[in-house]
């Protein structure tokens, strides 16, 4: 039986956008993965919320993610962590995901700065043998490389490339890749803004997230 490898993109997607999109497209043709799941936190333990700059309920970000991915084949959406309810732990996450899809093996795709904090996350080294890792570079980060952001705490864990931009497990074999990726300069925190100041948000989301965006009143004054 061949394995295939699924692409795992989890995140707060407070709201989805097309920066969001197109970096998953992009990892998933870079690393020829058979999909990628986007995985909607219920609760994420990383973020305070902030009475001004709510986070959506979880079941709404769920389904604008769904709204999102739907013309996508290669893209499916798992309430895994909505249904677990309470605080998201990736570690947990991995671990039902794991189990859920055996024998492929699960490519997590994240952000190099997130990548960094990653030492701070819930068991962290069993985090890093659960999984392989997409490490996402965008504009302007083009000149760090794995040993820039590598956790210190999985430091020793891993044998990296001549080149840095590659590593290994030592023991689970799971391995880390640097994926360059097209820069947006649009982000989650500056659409929210966007609709509290009631300005547009038109091409930062895809059409129909922003017509059930605008509809549901999430992030107060809505722009169109």
């Amino acid at each position: 039986m061949s394995v295939g490898l699924i692409g795992i993109y989890g995140g707060t997607f407070n709201p989805i956008h097309v920066g969001h999109l197109r970096a998953a497209e992009e990892v998933a043709e870079a690393l020829a993965l058979s999909s990628v799941v986007f995985v909607p936190s219920a609760t994420p333990p990383h973020k305070i919320e902030n009475g001004d700059d709510a986070i959506a309920a979880a079941a709404e970000r769920l389904a604008w993610v769904r709204l999102a991915i739907a013309s996508n084949p290669r893209f499916a959406a798992s309430a895994i962590e909505v249904e677990r309810g309470g605080a998201s732990y990736l570690v947990d996450t991995l671990r039902e995901l794991r189990a859920l899809h055996a024998p492929d093996e699960l490519v997590f795709l994240v952000g190099s700065d997130a990548f960094a904090e990653m030492g701070a996350w819930r068991a962290p080294e069993d985090l890093f043998a659960l999984a392989h890792y997409a490490v996402m570079l965008r504009p302007p980060q083009r000149s760090g490389t794995l040993a820039t952001w590598l956790p210190n705490v999985v430091r020793g864990d891993f044998e990296l490339a001549a080149d840095q931009r590659s590593g290994r497990h030592r023991r689970a074999g799971t391995w880390l890749r640097l994926v360059e990726i097209a820069g947006f300069d649009v982000s989650a925190s500056a659409v929210r803004e966007r609709l509290r100041d009631g300005r547009s948000v038109r091409y930062l989301l895809p059409d129909a997230v922003r017509e059930a965006v605008l509809a549901s009143g999430a992030y107060g004054r809505s722009g169109g």
